[in-house]
């Protein structure tokens, strides 16, 4: 298998390469569960998490993976970073690199940005944590590990991702995934959260959601992104989109008994997903979280060489 020198995306990996990362990533599951939960593996490693958009799920994970395995962490926001005195993003980022991290994760609001910096950071290996509306590589490799230890597997399911597509790159990199790995994607979402080229994709476009229900083995939701929105009019009210566009318990009982219920945080309870649902026994949502800091170690790993020792 291609080694691998960066995470931009889903996009440039093969099938090979995303399965590796998914199975290694479920070695490390056990590591997450023992009493003692560290391993030497990245030893002598330098981890720099860059985060210029906030974020608990994504930040914490990477920066617990990176400890597990005895790397040595940075974190920095962009609150406490030389860009609120007006440094550009790549002075930063080249500032940092001259200090010879070995990993720099970066999450921004500029789409591309990280393909951008590889190519003036020759010896630092990056990783997307979010960029934009483009991407987001690694939730969608924690949503195949957990659908590969607490739902059967990915293959021949289908994910129906319900809410703000247009601005959703995890809704992104899981179409981009499915074209690579047998699996289906139906969307959910009215016409004005819904980017314009989604033809493009080849997935099933429902405006309704209990349409899309039956037949669906994953019940995947997305919250609003109103940082995001321009239009403050993409909907007429909250509680017109919950009755539209909300998992309650009467949706969920309609799809089918196997289905299960995920969401990549942060949830609005009450927008997008019912709190008895978020709750339920058919959500996968915590697993997704406990999954989340096991991939990212699959990834510092091997884009630090770590494979050979923690075989």
């Amino acid at each position: 298998m291609k080694a691998l020198r960066h995470l931009f995306g889903i996009g440039p990996l093969a099938p090979g390469q995303i399965e590796y990362l998914v199975d290694l990533g479920e070695s490390f599951l056990e590591l997450s569960r023992r009493p003692v939960r560290k391993a030497p593996t990245l030893r002598g490693k330098t981890i720099i998490n860059l985060f210029f958009e906030n974020s608990t799920r994504t930040r914490t994970s990477f920066e617990i993976a990176g400890k597990r395995l005895s790397a040595d962490v940075i974190n920095i926001s962009a609150q406490a970073s030389a860009v609120k005195k007006g440094e550009s993003l790549l002075d930063t980022a080249q500032t940092l690199a001259a200090m010879r991290p070995h990993v720099l994760v970066i999450r921004h609001s500029i789409a591309g940005c990280c393909e951008l910096l590889a190519d003036f950071l020759p010896g630092t290996a990056i990783v997307n944590a979010g960029d934009g509306a483009h991407e987001h590589p690694t939730q969608v490799l924690t949503d195949l590990l957990t659908l590969k230890t607490r739902a059967g597997g990915w293959r021949g399911k289908t994910i129906t991702i319900v809410g703000d597509i247009a601005h959703s790159r995890v809704a992104r990199s899981h179409l981009i995934a499915a074209g690579k790995l047998g699996y289906a994607v139906r969307l959910v979402a009215p016409k004005t959260l819904l980017p314009a080229d989604i033809e493009r994709y080849g997935c099933e476009v429902f405006h309704d959601f209990d349409a899309a229900i039956p037949g669906s083995d994953v019940l995947y939701m997305l919250r609003i992104q109103s940082e995001r929105l321009a239009d403050a009019c993409a909907f007429p009210s909250i509680r017109e989109y919950h009755e539209a566009y909300g998992l309650n318990a009467a949706r969920l009982a309609a799809a089918p008994e196997h289905a299960v219920v995920m969401h990549p945080g942060p949830m609005n309870r009450g927008v997008e997903i019912a709190t008895d649902v978020a709750d339920s026994a058919r959500a996968r949502i915590l697993d997704q979280v406990e999954s989340g800091v096991a991939v990212r170690m699959a990834v510092l790993t091997a884009l630090c060489g770590g494979e050979g020792e923690e075989a």
